[in-house]
């Protein structure tokens, strides 16, 4: 017989677990899947430890490197990295119960197994002792995630070849590590282990590191990796990866010269593939892209009736605030409520290296192809009096606008927690102010949201302290 609900969510990550919460505010009864774990990737082996690693790691650096700058000294300074982890894996824990207990308050239905589609509005569930139970919804949303994604040819053996998992739960750190890839997982890990003295390597096959962002940043990143004598190679193709004896061979390739670099481990972070197998979408007509990413219109539904999709499954910008947004917005479709329609381009963007990376909108070569006369306001965090006393001023706060009108066309910075400025930015895009109205909106002196003051007084064609 099975068990009746109006919306089953498969999938409780930050996407899946939020639109089942949204989904019971708006009356509707909610049951929530998961095959392994309350708050997904994110809160267990994702962002949520990471950040407790980089804290770790903000402070190893300090202590190894800065202490004449601080006026202090050591002479036997022992760092354990095996507490920085266990620290990481109590906050993950927490949160984690935390989630679960956010079920309960909204009376959501969880269910632990592995879901599967048996008709359109049908369910599958079966848990590890191989119980199978039958879940009925007149809605389904999937929010299933997304996995590393590893060439075949590339072992994974979790102690020589690493993803992100196998790296945010190992106790104890190599001596020498090679990084492939330089998105946001690439560079936090560099920024966690050269904190504590690993040798690190980054290879990317791109002209620059973090090849995302604004061309200004990627430069910016590279000079203050450099600092903390982190190896870069950009440019360069992976051929192998290899584990040995001891350790592993990475064959990189560049203008058709071959190198081979060898270290203790390797950390595979070159992008994501949809978790949208096994769960019987094809089954049921659900329509996937030529990379097996769920398609979904403005309102989050695929093409068939009553089944949607949220978060890194879609493959639309795969960041955990995303996906909850998303969330958000299927629930509210699902339950009748008013909503918004989602500007993926125009959602802020972090990465928690050292020094901190945030952005949103488009770049300023993007504006200059789309046919944008462009304004631009540019500021350093070296005269900003906060950064100057916190002893972290690289950097700078970059906005473009079009000169036309004013709009915010997006924003760039790197820089002391950057990635907690930028909420005033993009508040201020979704408002439409311009820059003029930032500049003139007055800021607390000193904080580092000065810096965003002074670059708007640029934009705006007035800078007071440049």
């Amino acid at each position: 017989m099975a068990e009746n609900f109006d919306l089953v969510v498969i999938g409780a990550g930050p996407a899946g677990y939020v639109a089942a919460i949204r989904a019971s505010q708006l009356k509707q009864k909610v049951a929530i899947v998961d095959k392994q774990w309350m708050g997904g990737v994110c809160l267990n082996v994702g962002c949520i430890p990471s950040k407790s690693l980089l804290k770790n790691a903000e402070v190893a650096h300090t202590l190894r490197e800065r202490g004449k700058e601080f006026g202090f000294t050591f002479e036997n300074l022992k760092l354990d990295y095996s507490v920085a982890v266990k620290r990481s894996r109590q906050n993950s824990d927490r949160l984690t119960k935390g989630v679960g207990f956010l079920m309960k308050k909204n009376n959501i239905a969880v269910f632990m197994g592995e879901a599967k589609f048996k008709t359109k509005d049908t369910l599958n569930v079966t848990d590890k002792e191989g119980k199978v139970t039958e879940l009925q919804a007149k809605n389904i949303i999937v929010a299933t995630g997304a996995s590393a994604m590893v060439p075949p040819v590339w072992k994974v053996d979790g102690e020589k070849v690493l993803t992100y998992w196998e790296a945010i739960l190992q106790t104890t750190l190599p001596k020498s590590v090679v990084i492939i890839g330089s998105g946001a997982i690439g560079v936090e890990f560099s920024t966690i282990w050269s904190a504590y003295g690993v040798e690190v390597t980054i290879v990317e096959m791109l002209p620059r590191i973090v090849p995302l962002e604004d061309e200004e940043v990627s430069k910016e990143l590279e000079k203050e990796f450099k600092k903390r004598k982190i190896n870069i190679m950009t440019g360069h193709k992976v051929e192998s990866v290899e584990a040995t004896a001891t350790g592993v061979k990475v064959k990189v390739s560049a203008e058709g010269k071959e190198t081979v670099l060898e270290a203790d481990q390797a950390l595979v972070a070159i992008g994501f593939r949809p978790n949208s197998k096994n769960l019987g979408l094809e089954e049921v007509g659900v329509k996937l892209n030529e990379r097996g990413f769920i398609e979904v219109n403005e309102k989050m539904q695929t093409n068939v009736d009553g089944i949607w999709a949220v978060g890194d499954v879609t493959g639309k910008l795969m960041l955990a605030h995303v996906g909850s947004t998303m969330g958000i917005v299927a629930a509210e479709h699902i339950g009748g409520h008013e909503t918004v329609v989602l500007d993926y381009e125009m959602m802020p963007r972090a990465t928690y290296s050292y020094p901190q990376v945030a952005s949103f909108g488009i770049t300023e070569a993007q504006a200059k192809e789309r046919g944008y006369e462009v304004k631009i306001g540019r500021f350093p965090f070296q005269p900003n009096g906060k950064a100057l006393g916190m002893g972290d001023y690289a950097g700078f706060v970059k906005i473009i606008t079009d000169a036309k009108y004013g709009e915010l066309l997006g924003a760039h910075m790197i820089g002391p927690e950057v990635t907690e400025l930028l909420p005033e930015l993009t508040l201020a895009r979704m408002m439409e102010l311009t820059a003029h109205e930032i500049a003139r909106n007055v800021h607390a002196h000193p904080t580092l949201s000065e810096a965003i003051m002074e670059a708007a007084h640029g934009a705006d064609g007035n800078p007071i302290h440049m």
